[in-house]
């Protein structure tokens, strides 16, 4: 347990803020405009593909957890027959994902859940929560969670909550600046800089 006070963390770490939301039971479905999406199912979603999408929709948020894995164990994540990786699409281009991880029985974990900076705005993330909360509780689930950070869209956190998810966890997350290894742009998540001292 952390105590009160600063903490000095070193400067080739990131720290975060982590907090963790769940629903216990399916929401009523919220109001959604309609555009030009479509949804798809990857099973064997190809792991270059997956990157790519990865760090088009996260990197200004410092999405790296993935991005730091080999082939193998990402394809341990993604190829799972327990886990849903579903992307928002525009004319064939996948442009959002919903990852859905049933490998705890009972529960799902939202483990991604974003889409790309020319959809914000337009309405296709609640057009894709929509369908991603639909997805989840077609299952035999008693719990749908996810988890956000200070790192992510200060939009994240209360559409969660819009969404019907609830908090109910805070931690506090430290890893290695990925910009500084090369796994990110150097230029990505410009509200906090690289330390250089």
């Amino acid at each position: 347990m952390l105590e009160d006070g600063y903490h000095d963390i070193p400067s080739d770490k990131i720290v975060a803020v982590v907090t963790s939301l769940q629903m216990l039971q399916r929401p009523p479905v919220r109001a959604e405009a309609s555009g030009p999406w479509t949804l798809r199912q990857h099973a064997n979603i190809a792991l270059d593909s997956y990157r790519d999408l990865y760090t088009e929709i996260g990197a200004e948020w410092l999405w790296c957890s993935r991005l730091m894995m080999s082939d193998e164990e990402l394809a341990s994540h993604v190829h799972s027959p327990e886990v849903e990786v579903h992307l928002l699409e525009v004319d064939g281009v996948a442009q959002g994902i919903a990852e859905l991880d049933f490998r705890q029985a009972g529960m799902c974990e939202m483990a991604f859940f974003g889409i790309s900076a020319t959809q914000i705005g337009t309405g296709a993330g609640r057009w894709l929560m929509n369908r991603a909360i639909d997805l989840a509780w077609r299952h035999p689930i008693e719990r749908f969670w996810l988890h956000t950070c200070t790192l992510d869209s200060p939009q994240a956190l209360p559409f969660y909550m819009r969404s019907g998810f609830s908090p109910f966890k805070r931690q506090v997350e430290v890893f290695d600046d990925p910009r500084l290894s090369g796994r990110s742009p150097t230029d990505a998540a410009p509200h906090l800089p690289i330390l250089t001292i």
